[in-house]
Formats: structure tokens, C-alpha cells, sequence
């Protein structure tokens, strides 16, 4: 199921959350609810937005073994968390 990134204009936190592509979450009541977060001092109604991050899918063969070739895994340390090339 994609992954996406969701802000909170009111309390400026972004969170993210997975659902159908054909979903949008608007307040962050909904938001909270999906994530399993409370609320906190920020009101359910607060609108919030999706970010403009394209939906990631997440699953166990797309983290690959967790290093490609790249000038830092050359030299024996390789970058952590995957995401090698990307920094």
C-alpha cells in the first residue's frame, strides 16, 4: 500500500501514512486516527495536505540489501539505512 506524507499547516508536524491511492485525508483528526497518533493540543478539524512526495510503495523487495554501488560502499562504508546515492 502506498506511503504518504501529510502536513499540518496549524501545528506544522508532517506524518505519514499509508492507504489506498484513491484516498485523501483532509483534517487532522483523520490523519491522527490513520497514524494512530493523538491529537494533541491541535483541533480534529484542522485542515491538513498531502505533500507532493508521489506515493511510495513499500515492501521488502524494494529495500534491496540495502547498498548499491556507489563511491562511499566502494571504500568499505557504506552508508546507512539504504539509502545509498541519495546523499
Amino acid at each position: 500500500m502506498p506511503t504518504y506524507d501529510y502536513r499540518c499547516d496549524t501545528n506544522d508536524r508532517v506524518i505519514e501514512v499509508s492507504h489506498r491511492m484513491s484516498e485523501t485525508l483532509t483534517s487532522w483528526g483523520e490523519l491522527c486516527e490513520r497514524a494512530g497518533v493523538e491529537l494533541g493540543d491541535t483541533p480534529a478539524d484542522a485542515p491538513v495536505h498531502r505533500l507532493a512526495t508521489g506515493g511510495n510503495v513499500i515492501t521488502s523487495s524494494s529495500l534491496g540489501s540495502g547498498c548499491t554501488p556507489a563511491p562511499s560502499c566502494a571504500t568499505g562504508s557504506c552508508c546507512g539505512g539504504g539509502m545509498c546515492g541519495l546523499n
